[in-house]
């Protein structure tokens, strides 16, 4: 199969998906259909067993796990006192509440994997305040928006849980190398807050003031979601779980936390069974899917292909790089993350493992990239979810102004990774060490 080919096979996959066909259908339809056009009954002979051992793979139970964690923590009431919490220590900041929306951003993902589900979570429970207050719409929208991003590069992620199946990596190593990016990018949208409010702060009422015992009395509110996440990344790091065992002793505990809480019913947990099985199908379907089309590509060659189209190129690691992260900016604006990651994983790692890129670091430099696909329009997942949490209904144009600096800064952000890959690779380096 020549570059032409796969070309021609890649511009009739972004048509068919443009046009609203959903995306395990197209990945389906190209890679039976196509592969049967081409190869014939081989390709069944081959497809089976593919097909029964991605069903059958040991990482991705964690996916159902990770999303039950965040439904947990979620519906029972957790989220809200963590970001009552939140805001009577960071909203004392330049910027007061937007602080306080990054960072319950930062640690409700840290628990539930799924920047979806952030961004609705702190929406939720932010906007009220923030309209009260009144505070920017372009902005308060902007934070929720961008902050919510950060749920699939702060572990645990169920996209770089993705990342590590389709790439064949270790998850724990992909766990550790997203903290410190994690921890950095979340004080680069802190930064920017401060830097808005000294050129232009917003008119806002004060929340009334409490004192410092009330506040330290408060912090009990965190205990569960830092509970969580210790266990999670404390046992991976030790050594005694797998990132799956991780997640189940996780939900365990998650568990008990709302039973404390008073909330043990079998209608709560019907719920959360119930939109877990949802969000765990969309994503094992299209995973199923991506592997389906991956046999296809396989068959075909089509990874040395592009390989060797790459080195013919004579690209640097480093141009390699950009141009990559110009493809994944273009890509991000008209696809959804995980539709991304499952498109590209499987022939983008072999061509920057050939050029001398760690996998472990470009698993968190296409996550971040596709953290930025969530907040730049027309297909910013993100940008859709805060905007139906408000309830004012003001125009859309808020939120795209509101998150346009915070794409900014990713952008800086992974071209900073690219200059200084130790950023990433330092942390799960010093472990394996």
């Amino acid at each position: 199969m020549t570059i032409v080919d796969i070309s021609i096979g890649f511009i009739v996959m972004m048509g068919l998906l443009l046009i609203g066909f959903p995306v395990a259908i197209v990945m389906v339809a190209m890679g039976v259909v196509g592969g049967m056009l081409l190869y014939g009954p081989v390709l069944m002979q081959s497809m089976g067993p593919v097909l029964w051992g991605v069903q059958n793979e040991n990482v991705l139970t964690a996916i159902p796990l990770f999303i039950l964690l965040g439904e947990l923590l979620l519906r029972s009431g957790i989220a809200d006192r963590m970001y009552g919490t939140l805001a009577l220590w960071l909203g004392r900041l330049p910027g007061g509440l937007l602080h306080t929306n990054i960072g319950c951003c930062a640690l409700f993902a840290a628990t539930s994997g799924s920047s979806v589900a952030t961004a609705a979570t702190v929406g939720t429970v932010a906007l009220p305040s923030l309209n009260e207050r009144n505070y920017s719409s372009s902005r308060a929208l902007g934070s929720l928006a961008a902050g919510g991003t950060l749920g699939i590069l702060i572990p645990p992620s169920v996209n770089l849980l993705v990342y590590g199946s389709l790439a064949n990596v270790s998850v724990g190593q992909l766990f550790i190398a997203g903290i410190i990016p994690g921890i950095l990018l979340t004080v680069s949208f802190m930064v920017l807050i401060a830097l808005q409010h000294y050129w232009k702060p917003d008119d806002v009422s004060q929340p009334l003031q409490v004192s410092r015992a009330e506040r330290i009395h408060a912090l009990r509110h965190l205990i569960p979601p830092a509970v969580v996440f210790l266990i999670i990344m404390g046992s991976i790091y030790m050594g005694i779980a797998t990132p799956t065992e991780s997640a189940a002793l996780a939900v365990m505990a998650a568990l008990v936390f709302v039973w404390r809480e008073g909330r043990l019913t079998f209608a709560f947990l019907d719920m959360c069974f119930r939109q877990t099985a949802k969000t765990t199908g969309m994503i094992l379907l299209i995973i199923a899917a991506a592997f389906t089309l991956n046999v296809t590509l396989a068959l075909g060659g089509i990874t040395n292909a592009m390989s060797s189209w790459v080195e013919g190129l004579g690209l640097t690691a480093t141009s390699l790089l950009f141009a990559l992260m110009l493809f994944y900016l273009i890509l991000g604006m008209f696809m959804d993350v995980l539709s991304m990651q499952v498109l590209t994983i499987p022939i983008a790692v072999p061509i920057i493992v050939a050029a001398g890129i760690d996998p472990i670091w470009f698993g968190i430099f296409v996550v971040l990239m596709s953290e930025l696909g969530m907040i730049t329009p027309p297909v910013g997942m993100n940008l859709y979810v805060v905007q139906g949490v408000r309830s004012d209904k003001g125009p859309f144009m808020d939120v795209i102004v509101g998150a346009l600096p915070y794409a900014a800064i990713m952008l800086l952000f992974a071209t900073m990774l690219i200059f200084w890959p130790s950023i990433v690779m330092w942390l799960p380096s010093s472990l394996a060490g």
